[in-house]
């Protein structure tokens, strides 16, 4: 949030989709995915918006060396940036590393192109964004170099990206360590990296379960999760905690009691050693400090472990590490978690079940201890535990396996969360079809709110306005029942955002039969479907559009996701003599704005905004911040109004935070998307990548933002009768806000 470099700094930590057991650089894309449209090893976005609005593509024409090249064009405005990421979840030896690549661009304005590198654990970091490639350019090599703490380092991220307008093709990219190809490079081993048993799978192919099992499951994923973050030798990467886990498993699935089931995990911890006595484990937070404290489920409740177990666990926390901690960090200058040292796992597209497991635990492990918002989640996060034991240990496929995990993920509840990664099984279920349409939720209805593709005569199959009653029969009341537990998002109305897309209008079968409201009358439609691939979104957007200008000659208006900070100079001469400001907040903003924009339009010195930040030495542990400031300029007198709904994400949220810190701010429209703080990555096996919100957002009063959404001062929404006459009816009461003495605010 505080700055384009601080959001890649926050977000670009994905997992690796390259086997563990060596390092395979495909620098020149011309090793391919198997099914050919991707180049391999490459994350090319990491949440949806970016793969609408920055797809990336092979390109066999246009390339620099070899056959293939790889391709960023921006077609819409639902994100700021495109990027491509090559992972690389290794430390080397060597103190500097040197990026190389090769670049092209075409009409790349308004922001740049440009190679990046960060080196996670470690401040290096550099995205060319002070010597970006714009224009149009031909191919011509750019390097980065930084310094390389191998002591520190934990992994390697880097590739290309490009912000704002344009397109860039991407080549012949090669990363050294010390002048030598990262292929050759000497790789940094622990003791946990050296220990491949289970590299090819568990030996634990079907678990039968009965309610012994569960429980002594649902004991064990508590007890693994615990050492994973509190034993000072796990801490130190003396063990490689995933082969520890399915050293264990066979002893817990045989014990017939709770007595047996103690004695084996007792033995296990044994193991471990006894912590040295520790003399700064006790919390030294004020009470009024901490927002949220640990939860240790059942290892100290009696009910399950033995007194003996129970006792030697309460001196590992007693005892705990506090120092560094192998399988977690912190983001630089930011604070949210940095999961390090997770195996992706990629070779298991349906992983067996001491495999499947894992998954289970290492996600469930990660939220308990270092998700700021658990106490959000709306129920027992223990529960959830046990809960999913039998579904993980029985899924019969690689669909059961992923569903499972996606179901689990939604559970937090949290818009961040998702699985951003390319999942076979998970666009199967979504479908490889998508109707060439748009339709949202407006009053309660699916209504027909655009076109993608002026292509198979949709525009005389479906009319915008139009209510969808039923889809292939099914009505879209079930349907939404149906698909709500596989949308992760903070509340309902960001669930209705992007069921839609996701799922609604997407199928299996290249027709999807609609049952339509019509201006009160039922209409029956057939509507044939494009592969998904093929939507053009850009049609939704008018990305030529200003990022900002004068309506009516009265009142100024700001599209965040155009803004760039460089205009604000001249916006503040055009803005000079208007009555008010809208800034229209229903996208991703382009550049970070509280400390550029806001103090332009903010009188006073309210400040707006505190942080919480989960804790390595006490994992579990939330400490909040004192709230943060901003110096107002002063400059500018009228009203300002920021429209909002669901579309309204993370740093939008954010930066309307910030304008609300200001008297003569009126927020209006709808819930928003309830996710907010910088996020952090997640890698489960089958490389399936996800995210949490990584911090605490806070108004200063204490108010949550997660889930609920920034405060509304106007609520309003669009309505059919709007959206069938085309009109803007957040943006007229916004502008009616501007030109009567109502503030819209309740008195």
């Amino acid at each position: 949030m505080k700055s384009f470099t601080l959001l890649l700094l926050s977000i670009l930590f994905f997992g690796c989709q390259i086997s563990p057991a060596q390092v395979q650089y495909n620098g020149n894309m011309e090793q391919l995915s198997a099914d050919k449209t991707k180049a391999a090893g490459w994350l090319t976005y990491f949440q949806a918006e970016q793969q609408k609005a920055y797809p990336v593509k092979i390109d066999s024409l246009v390339k620099q060396d070899g056959k293939y090249s790889l391709s960023i064009e921006k077609v819409s405005n639902e994100s700021r940036f495109g990027v491509i990421d090559y992972p690389i979840l290794k430390s080397f030896t060597g103190n500097k590393i040197q990026l190389r690549g090769y670049i092209k661009t075409e009409n790349v304005k308004n922001g740049y192109a440009g190679l990046w590198l960060r080196i996670d654990g470690t401040p290096a970091f550099d995205n060319m964004q002070n010597r970006g490639v714009t224009g149009t350019t031909d191919w011509k090599e750019y390097v980065i170099d930084l310094p390389y703490d191998d002591a520190a380092a934990i992994n390697i991220h880097g590739g290309a990206l490009l912000v704002g307008d344009g397109k860039v093709w991407v080549d012949n990219l090669r990363l050294f360590i010390n002048g030598k190809p990262i292929e050759k490079a000497t790789k940094v081993l622990t003791k946990a990296g050296m220990d491949t048993a289970y590299n090819i799978g568990s030996k634990i192919d079907t678990i039968l379960l009965s309610k012994q099992q569960v429980t002594n499951l649902t004991a064990l994923g508590q007890v693994w999760g615990f050492l994973k973050y509190h034993h000072p030798d796990v801490a130190k990467g003396n063990h490689n905690w995933d082969a520890e886990l399915f050293r264990v498993m066979p002893q817990v699935l045989k014990a017939a009691d709770n007595a047996a089931l103690s004695k084996a995990i007792e033995k296990w911890v044994d193991g471990f050693g006894v912590p040295s006595l520790c003399g700064n484990c006790k919390i030294t937070a004020r009470p009024d400090e901490i927002k949220l404290k640990p939860d240790y489920g059942l290892l100290f409740n009696k009910q399950v472990l033995s007194a003996s177990l129970t006792q030697k666990l309460q001196y590992i926390l007693d005892n705990r590490n506090t120092g560094d901690n192998y399988y977690i960090d912190m983001a630089r200058f930011i604070g949210n978690p940095v999961f390090t040292h997770e195996a992706a796992y990629s070779q298991f597209t349906y992983p067996d079940a001491g495999y499947r497991l894992l998954t289970l635990y290492r996600y469930w492990s990660m939220i308990n201890y270092f998700y700021p918002y658990k106490y959000l989640i709306g129920e027992d996060w223990n529960n959830v535990l046990a809960d999913c034991i039998p579904k993980f240990a029985t899924a019969a496929n690689a669909s059961d396996y992923a569903l499972n995990t996606l179901a689990l993920i939604a559970r937090i509840h949290d818009t961040h969360a998702n699985i951003w990664s390319y999942n076979k099984a998970i666009t199967a279920f979504k479908g490889k079809y998508r109707v060439p349409f748009d339709a949202k939720f407006i009053e309660d209805k699916l209504v027909v709110t655009g076109y993608l593709n002026d292509t198979l005569n949709v525009k005389q199959l479906v009319k915008v306005g139009d209510v969808i009653e039923t889809i292939n029969g099914q009505p879209v009341t079930q349907l939404i029942e149906k698909y709500l537990p596989y949308t992760p998002a903070s509340n309902y109305d960001t669930q209705l955002r992007d069921i839609p897309g996701t799922y609604l209008l997407r199928g299996n079968t290249v027709a999807l039969n609609l049952e339509l409201i019509r201006d009160g009358q039922p209409i029956k439609s057939t509507v044939t479907a494009l592969p998904a691939e093929k939507i053009n979104y850009s049609s939704l957007y008018d990305i030529k559009s200003p990022g900002y200008y004068v309506i009516d000659k009265e009142i100024g208006y700001v599209y965040p996701g155009r803004y760039h900070n460089k205009d604000l100079s001249d916006i503040k001469k055009l803005f000079k003599d208007t009555r008010g400001i809208i800034i229209d907040m229903r996208c991703y903003p382009s550049e970070f704005m509280p400390f550029t924009f806001v103090p332009y339009i903010k009188t006073g010195n309210a400040r707006f905004v505190k942080f919480t930040k989960a804790q390595v030495n006490t994992p579990g542990l939330m400490v909040i911040s004192d709230p943060l400031s901003i110096k107002p300029d002063n400059d500018y007198k009228g009203k300002v109004v920021v429209i909002v709904n669901a579309v309204s994400q993370s740093q939008a949220e954010y930066t309307t935070m910030a304008f609300q810190s200001s008297p003569n701010v009126t927020v209006i429209g709808s819930t928003t998307a309830g996710a907010d703080g910088n996020v952090s990555a997640i890698i489960l096996p089958g490389a399936i990548s996800t995210m949490i919100s990584g911090l605490g957002i806070y108004y200063p009063d204490g108010t949550d933002t997660q889930r609920k959404g920034v405060k509304i001062d106007v609520a309003i929404k669009p309505t059919i009768k709007g959206i069938k006459e085309g009109r803007d009816e957040l943006l007229e009461r916004a502008k009616a806000i501007i030109l009567t003495n109502d503030d819209g605010k309740t008195k």
